[in-house]
Order: C-alpha cells, then sequence, then structure tokens
C-alpha cells in the first residue's frame, strides 16, 4: 500500500457505524495527524459492513451528562472535514445518515452506489435538521432541499449525483478495484482522474423523489 495514503474505518457494524463520543475523538485525532503529517496526500474514510454512519449514536447520548459536549466535538469534527488541506474521499456504499451523511456530504470526493441511501432521520425525532444540513440542504436545486428537511425522506446514489450530494457514482462492484488503484496514486492531480475510470452517471428511478 501506498504510504500516502490513510485510511479511517468506521467500525461499529452491528450499531451501523453510529457515531458515538469516543469514536468523534479517535476520528479528530486521526484526521489531524493525517492533515499534518507531509507524507500523507490522501485521505479516505469507509464504513465496515452494510453502513457509512447511520449518525449519531442516540443511545449513547443517555449516557452523557450533556449532549453539548458531544455535539461541540461532532460539528468541529465536520468543520475540519469541511476545511480539510489534503483530498478527502468518502466511500458511501451503504446507509449515510444525520451526522454520517454531513460527513460524507463535506469531502473532497464524495463516491456513492447502488446501496447508498441518504437521509436526516432526526425529522422523526422532532427536530430540525443539524450537522451542518443547513449549508449543504439549502445548495440543492428548486426546494428538493426543504423537502429533504422537512420529511426526512430517504434518497439513493442516483438521487444524491443528481442534485449535488455527492461527486461520483460507482457500482459497489467495483469499490475494491478503485480502491487499489487510488493506493498507487502518487500525484494527488490523478486522483479525479483514476475515480473517473469507474464512475458512471447513473438513472434516475421511476419513483425518485428527485424526479416527481
Amino acid at each position: 500500500m501506498n504510504s500516502k495514503i490513510r485510511k479511517v474505518i468506521l467500525n461499529r457494524p452491528t450499531k451501523l457505524n453510529s457515531i458515538n463520543y469516543k469514536m468523534i475523538l479517535q476520528l479528530l485525532k486521526n484526521l489531524k495527524e493525517f492533515e499534518d503529517d507531509p507524507n500523507v496526500n490522501l485521505v479516505m474514510i469507509k464504513g465496515n459492513g452494510k453502513a457509512f454512519s447511520a449518525g449519531a449514536d442516540v443511545v449513547s447520548l443517555l449516557g452523557l451528562a450533556t449532549a453539548a459536549k458531544y455535539y461541540y466535538k461532532l460539528l468541529t469534527l465536520l468543520h475540519l472535514i469541511a476545511t480539510y488541506k489534503k483530498p478527502l474521499v468518502t466511500l458511501v456504499n451503504g446507509l449515510a445518515m444525520g451526522g454520517g451523511a454531513a460527513m460524507s456530504t463535506f469531502a473532497t470526493f464524495q463516491i456513492v452506489t447502488e446501496n447508498t441511501i441518504f437521509s436526516m432521520p432526526e425529522i422523526s425525532m422532532g427536530l430540525v435538521p443539524n450537522v451542518g444540513a443547513g449549508y449543504f440542504l439549502s445548495r440543492l436545486p428548486g426546494y428538493f432541499g426543504e423537502y429533504l428537511g422537512f420529511t426526512g425522506a430517504r434518497i439513493d446514489g442516483a438521487d444524491m449525483i443528481a442534485c449535488g450530494l455527492a461527486t461520483h457514482f460507482v457500482h459497489s462492484k467495483d469499490l475494491v478495484l478503485m480502491e487499489s488503484e487510488l493506493e498507487e496514486v502518487a500525484d494527488i492531480s490523478k486522483i479525479n482522474e483514476t475515480i473517473n475510470k469507474y464512475a458512471l452517471t447513473p438513472s434516475l428511478k421511476q419513483d425518485s423523489p428527485l424526479k416527481k
């Protein structure tokens, strides 16, 4: 593996990689180290199992004296991702909800597949979309951002490409090959070119919320 590549793997598959406080601290630590390391050119974030991340671990929040410090650190993490000084690739092959959706959306290259499902499920708990959603939802075409924000509707990878929530669509069967090639890329100017070898333009499903 190319020493200039680092991977961050969300590794709570039985919890759909939901983000607890300990994970946030570890992600902040790793991402800052990689950003400051002159030997690292590219960072990837991916999830282990069937989800990228189902968002905040609400159950773990109940055990905290206050949720404020959790959300402070989570928003600090999202700000770091959004302002990262090196190319950051998110491989979103599965659920990307709430904070997990924001983590993917703020990366430099957001790669989705036919398995990707995006939503802001906090709506069902009586909350407004947080985790920076006011930024990325407000920039979607038409009133699609308002629709997602008010309903918490689920959309797939094709919808994400069409509305601008992701940069590339790659079939899940090609992810391993694409990762392998990215690991060999020494020149950061070749990253987009390498991803484009596997990327395609997906068709919207007939019942796509965006099409409606």
